[in-house]
């Protein structure tokens, strides 16, 4: 025998090897060794076992060996006794039929075969099926790709089998879960092999299972309490559901569990009976319930658990807290609620982790969290925790790295005392986001800090000095947003800095320039003025995000810009800027994502130099002083989400350009000079995805064609719409993204949509010169939210099928040339909080029932045939007029349903103010004040109920009006043509 292992010669295996022929064993595993493997190790006919591995720790510090010439097949082909093969991290370079068949056919007694990390490739060659005394198979690591081969299940002896990360396809075959002798199975990092755990007890001789990162999907069965030896399982990031299985209880053995990042449902199982477990991770599943005191007790061996992200509620059971040996405990975003449990025998705990944030936590964070001295991590944010916290507590932690209190009820007293400032501990991150803060925390002996958040407090003033200079170039991540700053130092801040974000403040004066090194800088919702420095482009060479949004900016924008090669997010809207935009900014757009220079008072035409490459997702021009036409050249720009034009000079014809634009979600070309048809005259290409489309006030005409409008499959709704919003995504680490904004117009105002819902879906067709009937597509349109064709020239009856878009909540069609009667299908709008019809031709009676009975005249006027509520002229029945003054209550079939928890409570309230209204009946005015109140009620509730309310007023107005249209010849419509009138 010959252990060389674990040296570092750092030289080629030298030839003379082939000497040693009585050796039986040579193991020269990590020794080392570089370079080609010598055919002298093929004279060892003797040898019965052969390591020549080396470890993925020893490969990343030199070259592996290589197998080429000799290459596998020259190596083993006089070594017919070895028993034992390792040469993983060997760089062998074959493929299936070049690697197995030469073990095959030289070593027919293997046993134990290791080749992990060895560039081999599959298939998985069916000679292998020989070797029928393999124990140990291990092939981890190597570019397979491939199913694993039935012949598996043959070998009997088999009692490890590893191949992870492997690149495995197909489905795993159950009989290998059987194979008697198998006690280690890992086929995790195969994320296309699929398959499942099968039901039965024949597979009780397993101690580790590992399926991390693969497709396994279904259930646990309930045979899995038999396989009484396991100790370690690991079945992350794979597809199973359901709930645990109570047989779980009875694994006694098990040390070492990981269920993340699945779909498991249920309660946590109990594990009371596993004393040895050490770690335990339920992450990111859809867990429920509560958790009993019970589950956690008696485990002493405990090190790491992890509950983060279920819908776990209930108090946090005490029991956690009194198990010596816990390390990690994890158990943020749930739904805990309560008081968190103080605990006794401190001194006891090994808590270095404590994450309990995201959860509804309530009362005062407890006292003794701060005397927890062997804490790395506090994690408390987003919680209800309320009280005071004096940041001298932390200085008994000295081995605290990281500490978040954000977003609590909290009073986070800053002051620190100097005597206390040297041993405050040297921390890396620090998140005191919107915890009251007034003042900034002494943090100036703070060497290691990397990530500062102090947002949305309270802090005015001046940025300190030392900032400037803190942290000895780590600081990394910086956040000052949301408080009252007015200035900032003289000193730069930390030229260290990745991310600096001073949005939302009062910081007035010329823009700072930023740190050398930054990739995200936000001055936006400040106080700058002047103009943008010439030369701030050469501060931005690797900045990805900057935005200078809703400042005071004069000026043009800088070519200096355009020399950033990484920029991806430029958002300077909301200024006074002006000028033309400069061509190497739309230039630039093979990198640029998002353009925002909306609400400006940029001149000229947009430039016509979008690259082929264009990587655009957001235009946004609106609201500056642009003219001419679209430029041709964005039709380059395949991936545009937002396109928003409006509210400029331009004249051009409907945007064709972007008909093979797939991603499209917003196109608004509001307010310019917009004309002709819409559609595009030659094959349409989709517009799945188009959910916002305003064409107000333009000059578009023609008839509203369906082959376009049917193209527009998200206003349809299929259900299977995400709820997200709108934007791009700049660092996927981080909270930090851009998010879209859009303006639209509804009830008559126009409303800013700060986040932009995926589900949000408008039209706005106002303001043009369409003509014909309302389109039958529309009909499909069950995703909509406003609809707005007012002021054209439609004709034709208001379709019944508009009762039909369930979501929609605003609906305009006045000011057209609508005729017919309002079909009582629109009444099922349960949503509808905005109705304008008014200003048709519309004749018959108003429908009653649900929002209709909220819209009051402005509605519906104009429109001389309409009769019926809120209008004063009813429409008279066949039936007598009532006697004056008694109100007739007439029986109407039911049309909708109503529902009594609002209407009791009503009633109740009316019975009280009784007492209050009782004495102004005897008082004219006031008794004429209650009549009209009670009648105004009776009118909306009574239809609630099936019944019809009329008084003798009604019949009295109604028959005045009938008299004086009689009598009196019309002389034209009336309406005064100015602003749109909105009921609801």
């Amino acid at each position: 025998n010959l252990d060389l292992s674990y040296n570092n010669f750092n030289t080629s295996l030298p030839p003379r090897f082939a000497n040693l022929t009585s050796l039986i064993s040579l193991n020269l595993s990590n020794a080392g060794f570089v370079g080609q493997i010598p055919v002298a190790i093929s004279r060892l006919k003797k040898l019965v076992s052969l390591d020549l591995s080396m470890s993925t720790l020893y490969l990343s510090k030199r070259p592996p060996l290589k197998l080429e010439n000799p290459n596998l097949a020259t190596l083993v082909q006089n070594l017919t006794q070895l028993r034992e093969l390792h040469l993983d991290g060997v760089n062998i370079s074959a493929k299936g039929n070049e690697w197995c068949g030469p073990l095959s056919s030289s070593l027919p007694n293997l046993n134990v075969l290791s080749l992990s990390n060895c560039f081999l490739s599959g298939p998985i060659d069916h000679s292998l099926a020989k070797l029928q005394s393999l124990t140990v198979i291990r092939l981890n690591g190597n570019k397979l790709s491939a199913p694993v081969p039935e012949f598996f299940a043959n070998f009997t002896n088999l009692t490890v089998l590893h191949l992870s990360y492997c690149m495995l396809n197909g489905t795993f075959p159950e009989n290998i879960f059987q194979v008697p002798t198998l006690e280690i199975l890992d086929l995790s990092g195969n994320q296309e092999l699929q398959g499942q755990l099968p039901n039965s007890s024949q597979i009780s001789s397993l101690k580790t299972l590992v399926l991390s990162n693969t497709n396994f999907s279904g259930r646990l069965p309930e045979s899995i309490g038999t396989i009484r030896n396991l100790s370690r399982i690991e079945l992350s990031a794979c597809k199973f559901i359901g709930s645990f299985p109570v047989s779980m209880a009875d694994l006694t053995e098990l040390v070492y569990m990981d269920f993340s990042s699945n779909m498991f449902t249920g309660s946590i199982p109990a594990f009371g009976k596993s004393k040895k477990l050490m770690y335990v991770d339920f992450s990111d599943n859809k867990l429920s319930g509560m958790i009993p005191n019970s589950h956690w007790q008696g485990l002493s061996n405990l090190v790491h658990l992890d509950l983060r992200n279920n819908s776990l509620n209930g108090w946090i059971p005490s029991s956690l807290f009194a198990i010596p040996s816990l390390r990690k405990l994890q158990l943020s975003s749930n739904q805990f609620s309560g008081q968190v449990p103080d605990f006794s025998n401190v001194s006891l705990l090994c808590l270095d982790t404590l994450d309990l944030s995201s959860n509804n936590l309530t009362g005062a964070i407890p006292s003794t969290f701060f005397n927890l001295t062997r804490l790395n991590v506090l994690l408390l944010s987003s919680n209800k925790f309320s009280g005071t916290i004096k940041l001298d507590w932390i200085q008994n932690l000295r081995n605290l790295t990281t500490l978040d209190l954000s977003y609590n009820n909290l009073t986070v007293d800053a002051s620190i005392r100097n005597s206390t400032l040297s041993s405050f501990p040297q921390m890396t991150t620090i998140k005191l986001a919107s915890c009251n803060l007034s003042s900034f925390p002494d943090l100036r002996n703070q060497s290691k800090l990397v990530f500062l958040d102090l947002s949305d407090n309270q802090i005015d003033g001046t940025v300190p000095q030392w900032l400037g200079g803190l942290s000895n170039g780590t600081l990394l991540y910086l956040n000052l947003s949301q408080n009252l700053l007015v200035s900032l130092p003289e000193r730069s801040f930390p030229t260290s800095l990745a991310i600096l974000d001073l949005h939302s403040n009062q910081l007035r004066g010329k823009i700072p320039t930023p740190p050398p090194s930054a990739a995200y800088v936000d001055y936006s919702n400040n106080n700058f003025t002047f103009s943008i420095p010439p030369n701030i482009g050469n501060s931005l060479l690797f900045t990805i995000f900057f935005s200078l949004s809703n400042n005071g900016l004069v000026g043009d924008i800088p070519e200096s810009i355009c020399n950033t090669s990484y920029l991806q997010v430029l958002d300077v809207s909301n200024n006074s800027l002006k000028g033309r935009i400069p061509d190497c900014l739309i230039e630039r757009s093979e990198t640029l994502v998002v353009l925002n220079l909306r609400g400006n008072s940029f001149q000229g035409s947009i430039p016509d130099k979008f690259p082929l490459k264009c990587a655009l997702k957001t235009l946004d021009l609106n609201g500056n002083q642009l003219v001419g036409k679209v430029s041709r050249s964005l039709a380059n720009c395949t991936m545009l989400e937002v396109v928003d034009l409006g509210n400029n000079k331009l004249n051009d014809t409907f945007p064709c350009l972007l008909k093979n634009v797939s991603t499209l979600r917003v196109l608004v070309l509001r307010n310019n000079n917009f004309s002709g048809r819409i559609g595009c005259p030659k094959n349409h290409g989709p517009w799945p995805t188009l959910q916002i489309v305003d064409l107000a006030s333009n000059n578009f005409g023609g008839f509203l064609p369906n082959k376009c409008l049917n193209t527009w499959e998200a206003m349809k709704g299929t259900g299977n719409e995400k709820h997200d919003h709108l934007g791009v995504e700049t660092f996927p680490l981080t909270r930090l993204y851009y998010q879209d904004s859009i303006t639209v117009t509804s009830k008559g105002l126009q409303i800013e949509l700060v986040k932009i819902l995926t589900l949000f879906t408008s039209i706005d067709f106002s303001g043009n010169r369409f003509e014909g009937p309302i389109p039958d597509v529309i009909g499909q349109f069950k995703a909509l939210y406003i609809l707005n064709l007012s002021r054209n020239a439609l004709t034709g009856p208001i379709p019944p099928f508009l009762g039909n878009l369930s979501q929609l909540e605003s609906l305009d069609l006045s000011r057209n040339q609508l005729n017919g009667t309002i079909p009582p299908q629109l009444v099922a709008l349960t949503f509808l909080s905005l109705l304008n019809l008014s200003y048709n031709n519309l004749v018959g009676g108003i429908p009653r029932g649900y929002q209709f009975e909220t819209f009051e005249n402005n509605s519906f006027e104009g429109n001389k045939g309409l009769c019926g509520l809120p209008l004063s002229r009813l429409c008279l029945g066949d039936n007598a007029l009532p006697p004056a003054g008694i109100p007739e209550f007439r029986y109407m079939p039911q049309r909708n349903l109503f529902d009594w928890q609002f209407i009791v409570p009503g009633l109740g309230f009316g019975v009280g103010a009784g007492a209050v209204v009782a004495p102004l009946m005897f008082w004219k005015k006031a008794n004429k004040w209650c009549d009209d109140c009670v009648d105004k009620i009776l009118t909306v509730l009574l239809p609630m109920l099936g019944l019809m309310y009329y008084t003798s007023d009604d019949w009295r107005i109604a028959t005045e009006e009938n008299f004086e249209e009689n009598s009196t010849d019309g002389d034209g419509d009336g309406e005064e043509e100015g602003e749109d009138d909105f009921g609801g």
